[in-house]
């Protein structure tokens, strides 16, 4: 009786071991697809998802980012850019203020920007651009960040009352290689899932906030 106990308690453990991995596994493709995709339809607004500034200069990956929404805009995607994000400890700059600075010299009219200064992370961002597109009654967007990034951001910007489509960057540090890639797809599966099961985000590394 005993040995049947352990056996039942061995395949059980075997079938939830395999379909956690094939949880992970289907979740990683899905990230990967979704990367792979350019969804732009015409919406209420560009949502740029704002990464580091320093001192009011974009970095890399953020220049990426805004310069993808400009090619958007004159595109004739969305009327407005939104830029989001706020300011760590002792910044001057929050990523919303640094984002709008960079499209307003590269010639995007004043009145085509709306900075969101809030959030340290996706979800946060999310939230505080929902609440924005509620006050306006605006209800589509199109959302630009890294490829792996895309998945993670939709969802959230979708549980933010945000119809969502992505077109994400293909410039910058985030698909330089393919061993960032890689790196970036393990990190946007556990933080993706982290999302689902806890409803929480989780702040870190470039994408993965």
């Amino acid at each position: 009786m005993a040995v049947r106990a352990g056996s039942l308690v061995g395949r059980v453990v075997g079938a939830l071991v395999i379909a956690f991995f094939l949880l992970v596994a289907s979740t990683a493709t899905a990230i990967w697809w979704t990367a792979r995709q350019d969804s732009r339809p015409a919406s209420d607004a560009i949502v740029v998802l704002g990464s580091a500034q320093y001192n009011g200069v974009p970095s890399s990956i953020f220049e990426a980012r805004l310069e993808h929404a400009i090619r958007l805009y004159e595109a004739d995607v969305a009327p407005v850019i939104v830029t989001v994000g706020g300011k760590a400890a002792g910044d001057q700059f929050t990523e919303a203020e640094a984002g709008a600075a960079y499209l307003a010299d590269a010639g995007i009219p004043a009145d085509a920007l709306l900075p969101v200064q809030q959030g340290v992370d996706t979800l946060e961002s999310m939230r505080a651009v929902g609440t924005a597109f509620q006050e306006r009654g605006w209800s589509s967007a199109v959302l630009v960040t890294d490829p792996w990034h895309a998945m993670r951001a939709e969802r959230m910007a979708e549980d933010a009352g945000i119809a969502a489509d992505s077109s994400p960057t293909r410039q910058g540090p985030a698909v330089q290689t393919r061993a960032t890639q890689f790196r970036y797809i393990l990190r946007e599966t556990a933080a993706y899932l982290l999302y689902r099961v806890t409803g929480e985000s989780v702040a870190g590394a470039p994408g993965i906030g």
